[in-house]
């Protein structure tokens, strides 16, 4: 069997090629020129089992004839492809013109179902993107040395609602929370960008506030015994869509994730049990843990 990968950017692409290859799959990547790194090239000279295919993003039939000479009948998208550029200045073939004008909403999963059903008729199944990374997937409970302090769960508890609720409408799957009340929502600037704007929204708070702060968090010393008193680290919780599919688009969290967090001053982070991707899973944990992070996993619809 050879595996078709369409490679976006980040490092998912090159964690299901070291898989793949390790279970003796030959892989033909297309990768994206406005995305995949260009580490790709130097990984096919090292190795004789897997070809590179650059094409643009807008070239659907491209896409299928690759795979078709390849050979290839199962395929995966590991990635990121940054939604923005469905308002690109990317001209797309005829083959994906006619998909995009037939469309009733251009969100993720209306854009890569319909790919996805394209590939299909072509005879090439699109597979989960999870296949080869099983051990990645955050298990249940608290995967930090601290858990989540009282303040962190309500946020927590507060902002999976919201977050469930913008993730139906597949908008985002990330909202920020502080006080039980939601600073950020994500949506097409993605996850670590959504972080770093409720953390900009934060500091401006203390710049207005050139004195003492009206609102404090318990570590502070509160100037006015008995006046009411707010948190302000941000909690971040993040969510599959209530219809998860898991073929493209799943949740991922990695060391840029943390980087975003400490940058805004987030002190917890909740994800979506067997959901949600782990990169550089005992670093990351490690790295959160010695930064005062907590990271739960938490089961669907609790």
């Amino acid at each position: 069997m050879k595996l078709g990968l369409i490679a976006g950017n980040g490092r998912f692409p090159f964690l299901i090629l070291d898989a793949a290859r390790a279970q003796g799959l030959q892989v033909a990547v297309a990768a994206i020129q406005q995305e995949t790194d260009a580490e790709i090239i130097v990984r096919a000279k090292t190795d004789a089992g897997i070809t590179v295919h650059w094409l643009s993003l807008g070239e659907l039939s491209k896409l299928i004839d690759t795979f078709h000479k390849e050979g290839v009948t199962q395929a995966v998208m590991a990635g990121q492809v940054k939604h923005k550029q469905i308002f690109s200045s990317i001209r797309p073939d005829w083959r994906l013109a006619k998909l995009l004008l037939n469309l009733r909403t251009r969100n993720t999963d209306m854009l890569l179902g319909a790919v996805a059903k394209v590939l299909g008729d072509e005879g090439i199944e699109l597979i989960s993107s999870t296949t080869f990374l099983e051990p990645l997937l955050a298990q249940e409970g608290v995967l930090t040395a601290r858990a989540p302090d009282e303040e962190e769960r309500k946020n927590i508890e507060y902002g999976l609602g919201v977050a469930r609720a913008v993730a139906g409408f597949d908008i985002g799957q990330t909202v920020v929370v502080a006080a039980q009340a939601c600073v950020a929502v994500e949506a097409m600037e993605g996850t670590d960008a959504a972080i770093e704007r409720a953390g900009l929204l934060m500091r401006s708070l203390e710049e207005d506030e050139p004195g003492e702060a009206s609102t404090l968090h318990p570590s502070d010393k509160d100037p006015s015994p008995g006046t009411p008193t707010l948190h302000r680290h941000l909690t971040v919780v993040k969510v599959a869509k209530p219809q998860q599919d898991m073929r493209f688009d799943v949740p991922v969290i990695g060391m840029r994730t943390i980087d975003a967090m400490l940058g805004a001053g987030a002190t917890c982070l909740s994800v979506e049990a067997g959901r949600t991707l782990l990169f550089d899973r005992d670093a990351l944990l490690r790295r959160a843990s010695d930064e005062n992070i907590a990271i739960v996993a938490v089961p669907r619809g609790q």
